[in-house]
């Protein structure tokens, strides 16, 4: 009797259209492997480029220039695609659980989706707060703000953002400059605008060097940011409606009391709550924790990368560039596993150079200690890089 010495078909499925997964997708397309069928879940059908993010909200970039379309890279890395949302894994079975009652199983697992801001603690900001991620619903927001302003600009607008990370600086001095630019076009004062930055320690951006919280500091208070530093956020409140505008009561612990019509919510990173229920080992953030090889500490058969994953031996800050560079050992790692080959162990740079835009066409350099100040050819260069990084998904 003849054999059937057909290989077994491996499932080999990736959870989130992260940085790290839509290089992982690429490399399959380029390099395809035999005896491996490739799904994506993911809850969006496009993801955004972190790096181009702020320049879209100061007006740089359209929506299509700093977003992947993730059906046309599914479509060349030959993966399945399911727009879903994922809402429990089965660990023991080897089964992912959809919002929408779809069971997908898997031979090998590997997930990147992202972290979100953590508002649980915080009285009234779940339900009034706008959340950075996901980034869809923030640019939701965004469009509906600028809209807003642009319909009547002579009206008073007060901004707030809860978190002064690098996250938070950011978002602040590109907000400021695309409606700063709405005033002048519609030939009203910017003193309309005001934007106040709130954060729980005295200083900003606390993972970077203090040659970089100088500088930041310093432009944000010469563009009129007003800095709220060592307040922390213990509730939100809505006040009745003054005619066409949203008030909400900001309270810190202090008493310190502020009202705004919008409140941005950009602090420490939080995971959802289903990874450790599955039996996944977590920081105590409830990020997974993943040894060199990017492998879960506790299941062989799951992998994670980008802000999720928190590698044991090498902690590094949830930042863009690190979910970037660890794309292509991750791919390395998922062919490996699939073709039954040891893993290789992977070690990020401690070094990396950091470029961080000032909202008007200008960037910061930051490279361990050393700080540039703002400068065109800073942005440049930065433009540059995001530009070639894009193009690498955009598929005709």
């Amino acid at each position: 009797m003849q054999q059937n010495l057909q290989p077994k078909v491996k499932d080999l499925v990736l959870i989130g259209g992260g940085h790290s997964h839509a290089i992982v997708l690429r490399m399959f397309g380029i390099k395809p492997l035999a005896g491996v069928r490739l799904t994506l879940i993911t809850a969006a059908k496009k993801t955004a480029y972190s790096g181009m993010l702020p320049g879209h909200i100061a007006g740089f970039y359209s929506h299509d220039e700093c977003h992947i379309d993730l059906r046309p890279l599914a479509n060349f890395a030959q993966a399945q695609l399911y727009i879903d949302r994922v809402v429990a894994l089965d660990l023991k079975n080897n089964k992912i659980l959809c919002a929408n009652g779809l069971v997908v199983d898997f031979d090998v697992l590997s997930i990147d989706i992202g972290s979100t801001p953590a508002t649980v603690s915080v009285s009234g900001a779940a339900e009034y707060a706008i959340a950075a991620k996901p980034v869809s619903q923030l640019l939701e927001h965004w469009d509906e703000l600028i809209e807003a302003v642009g319909k009547n600009p002579q009206e008073l607008i007060r901004i707030a953002i809860a978190g002064g990370g690098a996250g938070g600086v950011e978002l602040a001095l590109a907000m400021q400059s695309h409606l700063h630019r709405i005033l002048r076009q519609t030939q009203q004062p910017i003193e309309n605008l005001e934007i106040h930055l709130f954060q729980r320690g005295q200083e900003l951006m606390p993972n970077y060097h203090s040659s970089v919280r100088h500088q930041i500091q310093q432009i944000l208070t010469e563009r009129g940011i007003k800095l709220h530093l060592g307040e922390t956020v213990c509730n939100i409140a809505p006040i009745t409606h003054r005619e066409t505008q949203e008030i909400f009561e900001i309270k810190c612990e202090s008493g310190l009391r502020v009202e705004c019509n919008k409140i941005f919510w950009v602090t420490q990173a939080s995971a959802p709550e289903w990874l450790k229920i599955a039996g996944l080992r977590t920081d105590e953030q409830g990020f997974i924790l993943v040894e060199d090889t990017l492998q879960s500490q506790t299941h062989p058969q799951v992998f994670a990368a980008g802000d999720i994953a928190t590698m044991v031996n090498h902690p590094r800050p949830k930042a863009g560039v690190f979910a970037v560079r660890q794309g292509k050992p991750l791919f390395e790692n998922l062919r490996r596993i699939s073709l039954g080959k040891s893993l290789k162990p992977y070690r990020p740079q401690k070094q990396y150079l950091s470029l961080i835009g000032t909202g008007d066409e200008r960037a910061i350099a930051i490279r361990g200690v050393i700080t540039l100040p703002p400068h065109k050819l800073l942005w440049r260069y930065k433009d540059w890089i995001d530009r070639r990084f894009m193009e690498r998904f955009r598929f005709e």
